[in-house]
């Protein structure tokens, strides 16, 4: 006869026991956190700007990190959204854009996007030499 419980009573356990499961039935799913949430967005206006610029960029790697590495002497009272390490040579660039520092400036998620959106739009610009309009159409054009 198979014995339902363990030698000290408690009942099974190890892989026998499934993760809790929604009212409908189905394994409830894990919510994204906001750093997913926000490298999902980073990656999104990034595609779009490689689909349109590749052949100009070249090597590009693109990263996300919480903060930047500030040093002790750092007399800027302001703290850096991104960053832009060009290699020497033909290494490639590497465009890093700070999660913390941007959530911070963001009240909503539309301003979170167009904040986004702004840093990475910049930096190619800046890389590219061209002006910020040009790299895409929805950066915030200055009115006067």
């Amino acid at each position: 006869m198979a014995r339902a419980r363990d030698r000290h009573g408690r009942g099974p356990r190890g892989p026998e026991i499934l993760p809790p499961r929604s009212p409908g039935g189905l394994r409830a799913r894990r919510r994204p956190t906001r750093r997913e949430r926000f490298d999902a967005l980073v990656l999104g206006v990034v595609a779009e700007i490689e689909e349109r610029w590749q052949r100009h960029l070249g090597l590009v790697e693109y990263a996300v990190e919480d903060t930047p590495l500030v040093p002790d002497d750092w007399d800027d009272d302001s703290v850096p959204l991104s960053s832009l390490i060009r290699q020497p040579g033909h290494g490639g660039t590497r465009l890093v854009v700070f999660r913390r520092p941007i959530e911070h400036r963001c009240s909503t998620r539309e301003e979170l996007e167009a904040l986004v959106l702004t840093v990475i739009v910049e930096q190619v610009a800046e890389l590219l030499g061209l002006p910020a309009e040009r790299i895409d159409p929805r950066y915030p054009r200055d009115e006067d």
